[in-house]
C-alpha cells in the first residue's frame, strides 16, 4: 500500500484525538502537507544527506514525507507536544520506518545534539530570527538549515541580519515555488552554517521570544 495513503488515513483517524491539522480534505493534505514537505528537496540533493533533524514537526512535516522518499535518511524529530509525539511514534510503526528518533523536548533544552546534523529544517514554527536561534546550533559546520515559509518571507529575512551574523551563518539561496493545482506560493530559505555556534545559544525560549537576535 502507498505509504502516503497510510499516512493520510492515519492522520485523519487520529486528528480529533491529537489536534494535528486543520486541513483534512485528501487532495489538500497531499498538496499542502505532503507535496510542500517534499519541495524541501529543491534546496538540497537529499540523496547526499545522511542526518536530518525536523524541529517542531507537529504531525511529521516535513520530516516524515522526506524519510518516506529518502529511506536512507537518519531522521530525528524534536517535538515539544507529548500527544503529537505519541502520534508520530505510532505513525513510524505503521509505516515501518527505520532510523527515526523522536524526542519529546523543546529544542532550546537539548544539549546532546549540538552540531550533529547535516540538515535541520522547520516548517511553520516561528519567525525566522527565532528559528535561527533554535535551529542553527544543531547544524554541523558546513551544513544547512532550511526554513519552510510562505510567500511573504522578505520581512523575516530583513529582520534576520543580526541573528545570521551572531550565529555565523548566511542565506545561500531563497527558492520560491508553486504548489500544484493552485494551492499556493511557498518558499525555502536555505541557510549555511559557517562556524561553530557559541554555547550560549539557544537561550531560554522566554528570552528568545522577548528579544530575538
Amino acid at each position: 500500500m502507498d505509504p502516503f495513503k497510510i499516512y493520510y488515513d492515519f492522520l485523519i483517524s487520529e486528528n480529533n484525538k491529537y489536534n494535528l491539522t486543520s486541513i483534512t480534505d485528501e487532495e489538500e493534505v497531499y498538496y499542502k502537507h505532503f507535496q510542500d514537505s517534499l519541495k524541501t528537496s529543491l534546496a538540497l540533493d537529499f540523496t547526499k544527506v545522511q542526518t536530518l533533524c525536523d524541529i517542531g514537526s507537529g504531525a511529521g512535516f516535513p520530516g516524515i514525507p522526506l524519510k518516506i522518499t529518502y529511506p536512507h535518511l537518519q531522521l530525528t524529530i524534536i517535538e515539544p507536544t507529548q500527544k503529537r509525539c505519541r502520534f508520530l511514534e505510532q505513525l513510524v510503526l505503521k509505516l515501518s520506518l527505520n532510523g527515526v528518533i523522536i524526542r519529546n523536548e523543546r529544542a532550546e533544552d537539548i544539549k546532546d545534539l549540538r552540531e550533529k546534523f547535516d540538515v535541520v529544517c522547520a516548517r511553520a514554527v516561528a519567525s525566522l530570527p527565532v528559528l535561527l536561534e533554535l535551529c542553527i546550533p544543531y547544524v554541523k559546520v558546513g551544513g544547512y538549515f532550511i526554513a519552510l515559509k510562505g510567500s511573504n518571507y522578505q520581512e523575516e529575512v530583513n529582520n534576520s541580519k543580526n541573528a545570521l551574523e551572531v550565529l555565523k551563518s548566511e542565506i545561500e539561496d531563497i527558492i520560491v515555488y508553486e504548489l500544484d493545482k493552485g494551492y499556493g506560493t511557498h518558499s525555502l530559505i536555505k541557510i549555511k552554517k559557517n562556524f561553530p555556534t557559541n554555547k550560549i545559544y539557544p537561550r531560554r525560549f522566554s528570552l528568545i521570544k522577548k528579544q530575538s537576535l
